[in-house]
């Protein structure tokens, strides 16, 4: 792992768990070509919200006029919103209404999922992208008082940007596009588990705060959640940005090592 002053290290074939879903594969790779033994385990994945009223009104608010700017969170939820109200409106009136408003974008990957359908983000949040850049780059470029603002909300809502959203005069409309849940195949995370209670793994890393959720709750729903506490504990634990190390926390992970830009590489090498 690189640390904030730059320096770099082999893991020296130490044993590396980690709980990446989507790019499992890459970090794998990226584990082995710092020397180290990868066990990755999909912790997690998204699942499109069973009802998607929510989605549907703020597609006919938007198209009415009646939303001043919109905050995209993710590139997958940007994707999942396109896919369902384009299923109830027209597609085309509802990418001009979006292009005649301010929109926001937390970080590359929504920027890259609004590009593929021939829409530019106004503004950008700077990383590490969390709810604290989002309000303050709020702050800095656009007055939200008495404004309208759709917030297409990842997995959760997150209270923290809505009441500072709220504090700041805005009228909150909250678009729940997905929701995480466990993998389908849970064998890969149970073994994880079991090697984190033997005491078989050096390192552990966590790419987002909802792999850290679902490894405990699996680990609850098993009767080993002390154990897992206990093993996370007694290894050295790599957080990939402050969203993530802030929920480590409050599960009661101690946290050694955050890279300074929340990249999967500069986690890694």
């Amino acid at each position: 792992m690189s640390d904030e002053q730059g320096r770099t290290g082999s893991f020296q074939g130490a044993a590396v768990g980690a709980f990446e879903s989507r790019r499992a594969e890459e970090f794998a790779r990226l584990i082995e070509r710092n020397g180290g033994q990868p066990f990755v385990s999909p912790s997690l994945r998204e699942v499109q919200v069973d009802d998607p009223r929510e989605a549907i009104d703020f597609a006919h608010q938007l198209i009415t006029g009646q939303v001043d700017m919109v905050l995209f969170l993710t590139g997958v939820g940007f994707r999942y919103l396109m896919e369902i109200v384009t299923k109830h409106v027209d597609r085309q009136r509802f990418l001009d209404a979006l292009s005649d408003i301010v929109t926001i974008a937390r970080g590359p990957k929504p920027v890259a999922a609004m590009r593929e359908v021939g829409l530019n983000a106004n503004i950008r949040v700077p990383e590490p992208n969390t709810w604290r850049e989002v309000l303050a780059t709020i702050d800095g470029q656009v007055p939200v008082g008495n404004q309208t603002i759709a917030v297409q909300y990842y997995g959760k809502v997150n209270p923290s940007l809505t009441a500072g959203l709220e504090a700041r005069g805005a009228r909150v409309v909250g678009v729940p596009v997905y929701r995480w849940e466990l993998p389908e195949d849970l064998g890969p995370l149970e073994a994880n588990l079991q090697r984190l209670v033997r005491g078989e793994l050096d390192i552990a890393f966590f790419t987002s705060a909802h792999q850290a959720v679902n490894t405990l709750e699996l680990a609850r729903r098993q009767g080993i959640e002390e154990q897992v506490l206990a093993g996370l504990n007694r290894i050295v634990v790599a957080s990939i940005g402050p969203t993530t190390t802030e929920m480590l926390r409050d599960l009661g992970i101690r946290v050694d090592f955050e890279p300074t830009h929340p990249k999967m590489g500069h986690l890694v090498s």
